[in-house]
C-alpha cells in the first residue's frame, strides 16, 4: 500500500524523525499535493524548540497555541495537485502552485470580512496543522494555491513565508523620496528579499545592518548601498558615515533586545519601525518620544492572500528579485535546521521529498 513520509517532531528540541502513514484522501474542498519542495524557515527553528520568548522571562509554547505531537513542520511548500475533494472547483488534478499558508479558521468575524490575519484559531498548515516536511499535504481550498507560472518551482516556494513576510514589510514603510534611508537589520532569508523589494519598488537609500560579513556582501550584490555591523560600540556613528540623516523606515528582521532597542533609537522624526523577527525580548519605549516625534512602531507577521498573490505577479513579471535558494535532500532535514540555528545559512533551503 502506497504510504506517507513525514518527518515529525516527537519531542521538542529533538532530532526529528521519519514517520509512515496513509496516503490522506480529500473531503469537501480539500486539495491532496504531493510536495516538490519544502523551504526552511528560521520560525521552524522555534517550533522545534518548542517555545517563542516574549521577554521578561516570559514565553508562549506550541502547546498553548494547541500543537500536538507528534507535528510536522513545514510552510513553505510547492507540489502539485494530486486528489481533489468532490466540492474542489476552479482546479484540476495536476495543477501546480505554491501553498498559502496562512490560513483562518474560514468562519469567525475576520475570516468572513477577509481578515484572515487577524483570526485566534487559525488552521496555519506546518504551524497548526500538518505540513511541508513530508510526501504530501492537504490544503484546505483551492483559494490557496497560487500557481507559479514558468518560475523555478524551488524559488517560488519561498515566496510563501520568506518573500511575503518581507513584501508585506516592505509594504509597511512610509512614502520615501531618494534623499531618504532605509535600514533593514538582518540580511538572512527574509532580509535579502527585503533589500532586493526595497530596492526594486523604492527610491530610498538601502542601507543593511548584518552582522555576519558573507551577508553583507549578500545584501550589497542584492542592492545595498550600504552595509555596517549594528553589534559594534560605534554602530550609530556607522550608520551616520552611510547616511548623515536618521533613517524614515528601519526592518527589523532579527527581533532581539538590541536590534529593537537600536531600531528606536537611530529612527527619524515621523520614522516607521517595522518589527517582524522572533528572537524575542523586551525594551523599554517613551510613549512621549512617541506622540512628540511622532513615529511609528509597528509589527509585522507574514502578510495576506491578497499580498501573496501582488508578489507572485510581481516576481512572475521580474520586477522583484528572488533570493539565493540551496536546494537539499529532506532526509538532510536535522542538519539543515542545525545549520540554520547557527546562522550558517545564507538565503533559503529548499528541500525536496
Amino acid at each position: 500500500m502506497p504510504a506517507m513520509n513525514s518527518y515529525q517532531i516527537i519531542e521538542f528540541g529533538k532530532p526529528l524523525e521519519l514517520r509512515s502513514y496513509g496516503i490522506p484522501k480529500p473531503t469537501g474542498t480539500e486539495i491532496l499535493v504531493r510536495i516538490a519542495g519544502c523551504g526552511v524557515c528560521h520560525s521552524d527553528v522555534h517550533l522545534w524548540g518548542g517555545y517563542y520568548s516574549l521577554g521578561g522571562g516570559k514565553r508562549i509554547t506550541l502547546v498553548d497555541r494547541g500543537a500536538k505531537l507528534p507535528f510536522t513542520m513545514g510552510h513553505e511548500i510547492v507540489g502539485e495537485a494530486e486528489a481533489l475533494g468532490p466540492d474542489a472547483t476552479g482546479i484540476t488534478v495536476g495543477t501546480r502552485g505554491v501553498i498559502f499558508p496562512w490560513i483562518g479558521c474560514g468562519a469567525c468575524f475576520a475570516c468572513t470580512h477577509g481578515r484572515e490575519l487577524q483570526c485566534t484559531t487559525p488552521r496555519t498548515i506546518g504551524t497548526r496543522r500538518d505540513g511541508g516536511y513530508s510526501d504530501y499535504v492537504i490544503v484546505p481550498h483551492p483559494r490557496y494555491i497560487v500557481e507559479y507560472g514558468s518560475l523555478d518551482p524551488m524559488v517560488a516556494a519561498t515566496l510563501a513565508c520568506s518573500g511575503l513576510t518581507a513584501y508585506s514589510a516592505v509594504k509597511k514603510l512610509p512614502e520615501m523620496t531618494g534623499d531618504d534611508a532605509v535600514v533593514v537589520i538582518g540580511a538572512g532569508g527574509l532580509g535579502l528579499a527585503a533589500v532586493g523589494y526595497v530596492a526594486a519598488l523604492s527610491p530610498a537609500r538601502l542601507i543593511v545592518g548584518d552582522i555576519d560579513r558573507s551577508r553583507r556582501e549578500a545584501a550589497r550584490r542584492a542592492g545595498a548601498v550600504g552595509t555596517f555591523d549594528p553589534s559594534v560600540p560605534d554602530a550609530q556613528e556607522a550608520l551616520k558615515a552611510l547616511h548623515p540623516q536618521a533613517p524614515l523606515g528601519i526592518i527589523d528582521f532579527v527581533g532581539t533586545e538590541k536590534t529593537a532597542q537600536f531600531a528606536v533609537d537611530v529612527l527619524a522624526r515621523c520614522g516607521t519601525a517595522v518589527f517582524v523577527g522572533l528572537f524575542g525580548g523586551e525594551i523599554p519605549v517613551s510613549v512621549s518620544k512617541i506622540a512628540m516625534q511622532n513615529i511609528s512602531i509597528r509589527g509585522s507577521n507574514v502578510g495576506t492572500l491578497g499580498e501573496f498573490r501582488q508578489l507572485m505577479e510581481l516576481v512572475r513579471a521580474g520586477r522583484v528579485p528572488t533570493i539565493p535558494v540551496a536546494t537539499r535532500k529532506m532526509a538532510d532535514v536535522n542538519a539543515i535546521l542545525g545549520d540554520l540555528s547557527e546562522g550558517k545559512i545564507v538565503g533559503r533551503v529548499v528541500m525536496r521529498p
